[in-house]
């Protein structure tokens, strides 16, 4: 009990350290509108994309989790560029998890365009920081990739997640920096949307803790 009342307390020393409002998380992906509305009021650009997505997600129009993994896979396997072990499916699960806002296990067309939106942003994020053309990002370079994303983080958060995505060397290589940052994404858009009154601070239950944490 002692060493889970440490652990909670370390947490939330890390926690209170943040200043909300400093975090930048992108605006959630609009909700599900009828196809006729779509159909009448979509860009060209957008009817091009929900074509390519309709290719990648079959008949039924959403991502699972392994379809997810080989899209990433099959287009970051073109790029020489970035340093990457793959997409595993746990971490593809984890993203569509986070992204799943209508609680379907699966991405439907604007969840999966608001995920490739940040993917495509925070890519050349990744590659404007990779100062040395390694593909990865330094250990040193981080703090000031995370923050370019709108994350800043300190220096106990930053530790955290370092030791969370990095390798033993300090360095990210881009599926765990777009992994992780999806993540982050999603929790501040949640913490955000818990904090009625934009106070900084949240009142959850055991209920509403669980949910929060174990879909994602």
């Amino acid at each position: 009990m002692n060493l889970a009342k440490k652990l909670i307390g370390g947490l939330i020393d890390v926690v209170s350290n943040i200043d909300p409002a400093q975090f930048v998380p992108a605006n959630p992906p609009p909700p599900r509108r009828p196809l006729a509305y779509v159909q009448a009021n979509e860009s060209d650009e957008e009817r091009q994309f929900r074509k390519v997505f309709q290719q990648l997600a079959g008949d039924d129009m959403e991502v699972s989790p392994p379809e997810l993994m080989n899209i990433l896979n099959k287009i970051i396997s073109k790029r020489g560029d970035l340093k990457t072990d793959g997409f595993s499916i746990e971490s593809c699960r984890s993203m569509v998890a986070v992204m799943d806002s209508d609680s379907t296990g699966k991405l439907g067309f604007e969840e999966f365009k608001f995920l490739w939106n940040n993917i495509k942003r925070w890519q050349s994020i990744y590659k404007q920081f990779d100062v040395d053309q390694s593909g990865t990002i330094g250990a040193d370079e981080l703090p000031k990739a995370f923050q370019a994303a709108g994350f800043p983080l300190n220096e106990q958060l930053f530790q955290m997640i370092t030791r969370r995505y990095s390798d033993e060397t300090g360095n990210m290589d881009f599926d765990n920096y777009i992994g992780c940052l999806v993540r982050l994404d999603a929790m501040c858009r949640a913490f955000k949307t818990l904090d009625k009154d934009n106070n900084g601070t949240v009142k959850v239950n055991i209920k509403e803790w669980l949910q929060l944490t174990m879909y994602s």
